[in-house]
């Protein structure tokens, strides 16, 4: 037994209620200065961090990741201020990106510590160690 197939309608956009995007964009649009703020501040982190030898290779992070806050800072002001829909969706789109840039970066982080862990503790019960420890106690004189 088949199935009546129902009358497909297609969806009708709603009008862009600017009233409601503005409610909506309440939260963050009070926090525009703080997102705004702490851009700049990743951003020169990142410039100061290319000064180094060793952080040119991950300098590119912190620039990206202060961009992406700044743009999300900029896109609410007009989502807040206009209610326009785009702009709020940018700036989530952005707030979203940041949240993942830095859940992976968390994420390599606690791998690195927890190999670390395994290195500094896991190995010398092991009785595999990166110290001569025998060589340093056998070398302690014991006349004074």
């Amino acid at each position: 037994m088949a199935y009546p197939t129902p009358n497909y309608i297609p969806p009708v956009p709603a009008p862009q209620d600017s009233r409601t995007i503005q409610e909506l964009s309440v939260p963050i649009y009070q926090a525009r200065g703080w997102l705004k703020f702490l851009g700049i501040l990743s951003i020169l982190g990142g410039i100061a961090q290319a000064l180094s030898i060793v952080g040119i290779i991950v300098a590119w992070l912190p620039i990206w990741m202060g961009v992406v806050m700044f743009q999300a800072g900029s896109s609410i002001d007009s989502a807040g201020q206009f209610g326009d829909k785009y702009a709020f969706l940018r700036s989530l789109g952005s707030l979203k990106t940041y949240f993942v840039l830095q859940g992976v970066l968390t994420l390599i982080g606690i791998i690195i510590a927890v190999s670390m862990l395994c290195i500094m503790f896991v190995l010398p019960l092991l009785g595999l160690t990166l110290i001569p420890w025998q060589q340093i106690v056998n070398n302690i004189p014991t006349t004074y």
